[in-house]
C-alpha cells in the first residue's frame, strides 16, 4: 500500500475539498478504492490530507484530489483579484451578525427589528433565493440591500444587481423629459436612496461608475447572466409572469436573488396577472427557495403609515 500527502491551505478549504462532515471525502473512497485521512500538526497547525491505497488506485485519486483543489484556488484567487476599489481587507462596515447586518458610512448598524424581519434576514443568509413581501415600510429593500453590502465587502460577490420593472403608476413615461434613461432614473430613485443612506454619496459613486454596483431597468436585464452576483428585485408586483421568469433565469453560478413586492399594490391595471402572485405558487414547494412576509406591525416609517396601512386594510 502507497501513501502520498496533499497539504492544505486552511480549514476552510479543508471543507470545500472534502465537504460537510466529509461527505465528499467519503464518497471518493469509495469511487477510487483508498483511504483518506485528514491531519492537522500540533505545533505548526499545518493541514494535510493523507492518501493510502494501491499505485493505481491512488494516483488516479491524487490526480481528481488536485485538480479539484485547484479549481477552488483559482476560483478564490479570481475572487479575490476583483475586490471593488476602496473595500478594505477587513471592512469596518461590517458588524457580527448577533449586532447587526451592516455597518453605514454615518456610523449606524443596520438590524433586524422585530420576529419578521429578523426571519428575513436570517432566510436572504440561508437561500439562494428569497422573497420578501409585505406592505411599504416594512424593510425589505433596505434590508435586501444591507445584505448584499455585507455579503459583497466578506467576499461572498463581486457584484450586485438591483432592477425595478418601470411600471407608469399614474404618470406616463412619454410625459417625462429627456433621453429613455432620464426617462426611468425616477423609478430607480428608492434604489439610489438605499445606497447612498448605506455607503455614503462618494462610495456609492465610486462602486456604480466601476460597475461594483448596477441599477437598472427590468428589460435591460434580458438576454444576461450574472455570476457571482447579489441580485435584487424591487417592486416585484409590477413583473409580468413573463418578466419574472425572465429575470430568475439571470442568476449565475455563487450568485444569490432577493425579490422583494407588495402584492396589494400593482401598477400593471387591467386583467394583466402580476408575476409575482403567480411565481409565489408555482415555487411555493421547490427547495432551497425561501418566502417571508412582513406585515403592517413591521413598519419602521413615521408612526401614521401603519396606522394607514391598517385603514386602508379594513377598508377591503
Amino acid at each position: 500500500m502507497t501513501t502520498k500527502t496533499i497539504r492544505l491551505d486552511n480549514p476552510q478549504e479543508a471543507l470545500e475539498l472534502l465537504g460537510e462532515q466529509d461527505a465528499a471525502l467519503r464518497q471518493m473512497e469509495k469511487d477510487y478504492g483508498v483511504q483518506m485521512y485528514l491531519r492537522q500538526d500540533l505545533e505548526s497547525a499545518e493541514l494535510t490530507l493523507e492518501i493510502k491505497g494501491g499505485a493505481t488506485r491512488l494516483e488516479k485519486a491524487v490526480r481528481r484530489l488536485r485538480d479539484k483543489l485547484s479549481m477552488l484556488r483559482h476560483g478564490r484567487e479570481r475572487r479575490e483579484s476583483r475586490v471593488p476599489a476602496g473595500l478594505s481587507p477587513l471592512s469596518l462596515n461590517l458588524p457580527s451578525l448577533e449586532e447587526g447586518v451592516y455597518r453605514s458610512a454615518f456610523g449606524k448598524v443596520v438590524r433586524a427589528r422585530g420576529v419578521n424581519q429578523q426571519k428575513y434576514v436570517e432566510g436572504i443568509m440561508k437561500h439562494d433565493l428569497a422573497f420578501g413581501l409585505g406592505p411599504a415600510g416594512t424593510g425589505k429593500t433596505f434590508l435586501a440591500v444591507a445584505c448584499a453590502l455585507r455579503a459583497l465587502e466578506s467576499r461572498q460577490v463581486h457584484k450586485i444587481i438591483l432592477s425595478r420593472p418601470v411600471v407608469e403608476a399614474g404618470e406616463k413615461l412619454g410625459f417625462l423629459p429627456g433621453d429613455l434613461l432620464e426617462k426611468v432614473n425616477p423609478y430607480l430613485k428608492p434604489l439610489y436612496d438605499a445606497f447612498y443612506a448605506l455607503l455614503g454619496p462618494d462610495r456609492f459613486r465610486m462602486w456604480r461608475d466601476t460597475e461594483v454596483l448596477e441599477i437598472g431597468p427590468l428589460a435591460y436585464m434580458r438576454g444576461r447572466t450574472f455570476d457571482d452576483a447579489f441580485i435584487v428585485l424591487d417592486e416585484a408586483q409590477n413583473t409580468t409572469p413573463e418578466q419574472m421568469k425572465m429575470f430568475l433565469t439571470r442568476m449565475g453560478e455563487g450568485s444569490k436573488v432577493v425579490v422583494t413586492g407588495d402584492m396589494t399594490q400593482s401598477d400593471l391595471g387591467g386583467s394583466t396577472p402580476s408575476g409575482l402572485s403567480r411565481v409565489v405558487d408555482i415555487l411555493k414547494n421547490v427547495e432551497g427557495v425561501g418566502f417571508y412576509r412582513l406585515t403592517e406591525a413591521d413598519v419602521m416609517r413615521h408612526p401614521l403609515v401603519k396606522r394607514i396601512i391598517h385603514a386602508y386594510s379594513e377598508s377591503k
